[in-house]
């Protein structure tokens, strides 16, 4: 459940008497949604998001982009395939760490 609001149509404010955030202003022509279309659409965004963890945390460790080229070069031009299977490794562990 997607509300698809453009962050412009509403004002979010923190009640500071512990109540936590709402919608102080409405600036849209659509309905403001309820506070339960709100949570709900919280918790699938949260659901998706926990889900991706996996990606997330393999992104942080796989080889970098100038490792990368630098073992495909060595694999492709210089026909030393060591640096490419190295680099391989390197990714298998890490998907292996962080499965989907």
């Amino acid at each position: 459940m997607r509300l698809g609001f453009d962050p412009s149509s509403f004002v979010l404010q923190n009640d500071r008497n512990g109540q936590g955030t709402y919608i102080a202003q409405w600036h849209s022509d659509q309905p403001q949604p309820s506070v339960a279309e709100i949570e709900a659409a919280h918790t699938e965004w949260q659901a998706e998001y926990d889900s991706q963890a996996y990606s997330r945390n393999r992104q942080t460790e796989y080889p970098s982009i100038d490792e990368l080229v630098v073992a495909l070069w060595e694999g492709v031009v210089e026909e030393r395939m060591a640096s490419v299977t190295a680099l391989e490794g390197l990714r298998q562990a890490v998907k292996a760490k962080y499965p989907k």
